[in-house]
């Protein structure tokens, strides 16, 4: 079957996306955003928010998935898409992200409070349960692709 405009354009938007430099520039958002909350600057927020939309065309496609950051867009992908599995359910690993949302709020809560130690602290620990549940899309990824080649 041949490939139609829109799922041709989501395949190449997902090859861009997975080139590891758009994976790991993506990861400086949270802060920024928290930076430009705290310092009441929307001009800043704005612009992380537009690199955010942007930021899955910027880069090339990678040449292999060998970078773990390729292989975490990859894993999203294949987690919601191929599994048909949600990323807000609450089974393992998918109840990191449910309890990641109260914490990125108050994150942003204390931000906007000029409370840094807790908006700093809140906003490293939503980062690290981001890196946690996809560390683990990216175990289970691995684990299948293995069953696969078998």
């Amino acid at each position: 079957m041949t490939p139609t405009l829109p799922d041709d354009f989501e395949e190449r938007f997902w090859r861009r996306h997975s080139n590891p430099k758009s994976g790991w520039s993506r990861t400086v958002l949270l802060p920024a955003l928290l930076f430009a909350v705290y310092h009441r600057k929307p001009r800043l927020a704005g612009a992380a928010l537009l690199f955010t939309l942007l930021n899955p065309i910027l880069f090339s496609p990678p040449k292999d998935d060998d970078a773990w950051m390729s292989r975490v867009v990859l894993a999203e992908r294949w987690w919601t898409r191929e599994r048909k599995a949600g990323v807000f359910d609450r089974t393992y690993p998918n109840w990191l992200n449910l309890v990641n949302v109260p914490v990125s709020v108050y994150a942003f809560v204390a931000a906007y409070r000029r409370r840094p130690l807790r908006a700093g602290l809140a906003g490293a620990l939503a980062m690290a349960l981001k890196f946690w549940y996809v560390g683990a899309l990216v175990r289970r990824y691995d684990a299948a692709d293995r069953l696969e080649e078998r």
